[in-house]
């Protein structure tokens, strides 16, 4: 392959693409040839920077193809290994989630939030004990004993009206040829 009458496309669809043969646009050498020199550089220094830039252009397009045969390479070894690509991927992931672990900015963001959820748990407990104390008072106070006075005897009517008769209960339905009793409120 003569790379040095050879131009690297560094927006080709091909670049990076691991094929056996490396495509490049050549170069008209007759139009660069033609070209006008840059300011300030006479005819023979023009010349020798198009020598070097073939010399590079050419030592770009050798590496490119000694890296392709060593990704070939490289894939080929880990198939006789029979390690895949989830494998890798696998292990990228392990690695990333690793490193954002040990840094800097996860650690303070951990510690940041311990500290939220410590205050959140005392703030929660001290809510929580507001509570079971304040339904302490209520059930000790006269209006939640007078209930359960009512509730008291509304079973034991349950209770003795089955045993009984049910003339005791007024009629779910509120149908009945006796008023319902006056109720009171709490």
């Amino acid at each position: 392959m003569d790379s040095a009458g050879q131009d690297i496309n560094l927006n080709s669809p091909n670049k990076g693409l691991l094929s056996d043969s490396m495509t490049d646009v050549p170069v008209d050498t007759a139009v660069a040839a033609q070209a006008p020199a840059v300011e300030g550089l006479t005819d023979a220094e023009a010349e020798e920077l198009r020598a070097e830039l073939a010399k590079v252009e050419e030592e770009v397009v050798t590496l490119r193809q000694v890296l392709a045969a060593k990704e070939r390479h490289c894939g080929e070894l880990k198939r006789r290994l029979g390690l895949s690509t989830l494998e890798g991927l696998k292990q990228n992931l392990s690695r990333g989630w690793h490193d954002v672990q040990v840094s800097n900015a996860y650690k303070k963001t951990q510690e940041t939030l311990s500290q939220a959820g410590q205050k959140t748990s005392a703030a929660l407990s001290t809510m929580g004990s507001a509570i079971s104390r304040k339904l302490g008072d209520m059930r000790n106070s006269a209006t939640f004993k007078s209930f359960e006075d009512r509730v008291g005897t509304i079973k034991s009517k349950v209770v003795s009206g089955g045993e009984n008769g049910s003339d005791n209960l007024p009629s779910p339905t509120g149908s009945g040829d006796r008023p319902r009793p006056d109720h009171t409120p709490f």
